[in-house]
């Protein structure tokens, strides 16, 4: 882990990094600035965008994903282990979202992205196989879950057509996909934890 913190910093230590924390470091402590009045935002690396680019269209919505796990957390019968993991999650999302908003900036490791694999297999051994796709709910949380799984999908989206235009590195569109896929097991454990029921999907229904 020693290794990893190291890289943590250096990741943080970077120029780009540096004017990020200043230009937020100035915002945290007031909160409107005004400067977003004539429909532009600045990027972590103090250029200036419409409020509509594509690179502020990818961090927003990983930030509205960040915001529905928050739901998740906020509920009740979230076991332990699927809170301790969703928190690691949200703060993943913080360093995911500060790379998108600083272009060349790297925050993001394939470490990141093995531990979410390591935690989806983890929770998905115990569930029973699925025959058919599930309709989203279960249940208050596991109904959240769902719900921040389809965000997820939609920033998996939103980076790649960035992607298109800008560089992304490929690790930011594997950790989205792969949270995606925990999400979908994680309302499945959460919806047990609620005493819920799984609905599958009737396709033969009249």
């Amino acid at each position: 882990m020693a290794g990893s913190t190291a890289g943590h910093k250096a990741r943080l230590d970077t120029p780009a990094a540096a004017t990020y924390r200043r230009a937020m470091g100035h915002r945290l402590s007031k909160i409107y600035t005004r400067t977003g009045d004539e429909g532009t935002t600045g990027l972590g690396d103090g250029s200036r965008v419409p409020k509509d680019a594509l690179r502020v269209e990818a961090y927003g919505t990983v930030d509205e994903a960040n915001s529905a796990i928050g739901v998740i957390l906020g509920g009740d019968n979230v076991p332990e282990a699927v809170r301790n993991c969703l928190t690691e999650v949200q703060h993943d999302l913080f360093e995911l979202g500060g790379e998108l908003c600083i272009p060349g900036h790297s925050a993001i490791t394939q470490d990141f992205i093995d531990r979410l694999e390591h935690d989806l297999d983890g929770f998905n051994a115990d569930l029973p196989r699925l025959k058919e796709f599930i309709l989203p709910g279960g249940g208050p949380a596991a109904a959240a879950c769902h719900l921040a799984r389809t965000i997820a999908r939609r920033a998996e989206r939103r980076v790649f057509t960035l992607s298109e235009q800008e560089d992304v590195r490929p690790e930011v569109m594997r950790y989205l996909n792969r949270l995606s896929d925990l999400l979908f097991v994680v309302a499945r454990v959460v919806a047990r934890a609620e005493k819920g029921t799984e609905v599958l999907w009737n396709r033969e229904r009249s």
